[in-house]
């Protein structure tokens, strides 16, 4: 890709990092008149064969408040997009829309005492930007972060972030009482194994955390994952007694329904 093309809506690449032969992060320049709130998500891509944009939704996985704009994606060998898009380097180009939407916000959730933000694989992106969003930690006495991949190593990207908010000189001293970590693994050995799903409905990540089941008095939640996972999380916290809501509508929890899965 040559970066001198100018894409139309282009952004400049500033950063990348591949965390497995599956999975890749990377950071572009933030177009000036940009405003969105954390957790929201924009469309984003690279000129097709054919001379039109090819673009699907990615959740922006920095904060409102950076700079610059983070990604976080899967690699698809024969995805439209991302079998290019794995292949971008510093310096180049992509296109960028900047109509950020989403129902991953906190305005679109009633007021709550605990948090709980369930991932699994890249549905972590709007979490790795909410979780550096200082409204997250003034809004809850705690967030219960909980990621789900098949290895330890697709954990990588959110287990240094987490590690990294202690030093955050926004938040850091707010995480170290309020964020509670809890990642799994479904088929690698690891200290916590087994699906979000089993664990929410087993009790497990109540006693392992030390806290109340959870309650729609008390208890909010945001859920980003494949369709189907999406799909009984939502059954699992209407059996809790929560209820969906959307940002006409806030409730106690919601789901991203536009998340970009391996089809990419």
């Amino acid at each position: 890709m040559d970066a001198k093309t100018h894409l139309p809506d282009a952004q400049t690449i500033t950063q990348v990092t591949h965390w497995t032969d599956r999975l890749f992060s990377f950071r572009v320049t933030r177009p000036q008149s940009l405003r969105f709130r954390s957790g929201e998500f924009v469309m984003i891509g690279l000129m097709g064969d054919n001379g039109k944009p090819l673009l699907r939704a990615y959740s922006i996985a920095s904060p409102a408040w950076d700079d610059e704009l983070e990604f976080y994606s899967i690699k698809v060998p024969d995805g439209p997009l991302t079998s290019r898009l794995q292949h971008i380097k510093v310096g180049d180009e992509i296109i960028l829309r900047p109509k950020p939407v989403g129902t991953l916000v906190h305005d679109a959730l009633l007021p709550g005492k605990r948090m709980w933000f369930l991932a699994t694989g890249t549905g972590l992106a709007p979490f790795a930007s909410l979780m550096r969003e200082p409204e997250s930690y003034e809004k809850y006495d705690q967030l219960i972060m909980m990621h789900t991949c098949r290895e330890m190593a697709e954990l990588e990207y959110g287990r240094q972030l987490v590690e990294s908010l202690k030093d955050d000189p926004l938040i850091g001293e707010l995480v170290d009482n309020k964020l509670l970590y809890y990642p799994t693994t479904t088929r690698e050995k690891f200290h916590h194994m087994g699906r979000i799903t089993d664990n929410l409905t087993s009790g497990k990540v109540f006693t392992d955390l030390g806290l109340p089941v959870m309650n729609c008095n008390e208890d909010r939640a945001m859920v980003c994952g494949s369709l189907a996972f999406n799909l009984e999380v939502k059954n699992i916290l209407e059996q809790f007694g929560l209820t969906e809501g959307a940002n006409s509508n806030p409730q106690q929890f919601v789901v991203e329904k536009a998340f970009v899965g391996d089809g990419i």
